[in-house]
């Protein structure tokens, strides 16, 4: 039995997973409320181990401090999420990660990621890393797509469009919510579309 893969993303209406300088958003896009936060916490409080593309590693080491040093002040939800179990997938970085509990495996994702599937005794999941997960997708290795949608439109000041050069796929919805009355969480099974 495979460990089950998520790839968890934070979108806009309009697809995009960030914005560019000229934004003022603010994280979340200024949008989160406490049934998001509450639901945030306790997705990342399910044993799991996160999935992380360098990328979004070295983003989050920017945002969210590293183990030691000058750490920066996190939400609950950022300092469960940075303490988790993770796995970087790498052909850049080198070790030792400066990141709690952190594994640096280097070699092409679909790699990585079809052996930790064989591997784990516990689900993975990955936040952000597009490009990695775009790849997993294209791969079969992708049982979940979660998309959170905040109820913004960005397309001025977007950037990082989720799935843009994705391959074409089916998806079924099999949970769905809505926070705070206004965010919406869809959790789909991707399945290639022929």
């Amino acid at each position: 039995m495979t460990a089950t893969y998520t790839f968890d993303v934070f979108s806009t209406l309009d697809g995009y997973g960030s914005y560019n300088e000229s934004g003022d958003w603010g994280g979340y896009w200024g949008k989160q409320g406490p049934e998001f936060l509450d639901r945030r916490l306790a997705l990342y409080g399910e044993e799991q181990r996160m999935v992380l593309g360098a990328g979004t590693f070295r983003q989050f080491v920017q945002i969210m401090g590293p183990s030691a040093g000058e750490l920066k002040e996190l939400d609950p939800v950022n300092t469960r999420m940075r303490n988790m179990p993770t796995t970087v997938v790498s052909t850049t970085l080198q070790g030792p990660l400066d990141w709690p509990d952190a594994t640096l495996v280097s070699g092409d994702a679909v790699d990585v990621v079809a052996r930790l599937k064989e591997e784990s005794r516990v689900p993975l999941r990955s936040h952000g890393s597009l490009s990695m997960n775009r790849a997993l997708m294209a791969a079969g290795l992708v049982d979940r797509v979660q998309v959170t949608i905040f109820p913004v439109i960005s397309g001025r000041t977007g950037a990082a469009p989720i799935l843009q050069g994705a391959a074409d796929f089916d998806l079924e919805l099999i949970e769905s919510r809505t926070l705070d009355g206004r965010t919406q969480e869809l959790i789909y099974r991707p399945t290639p579309h022929v």
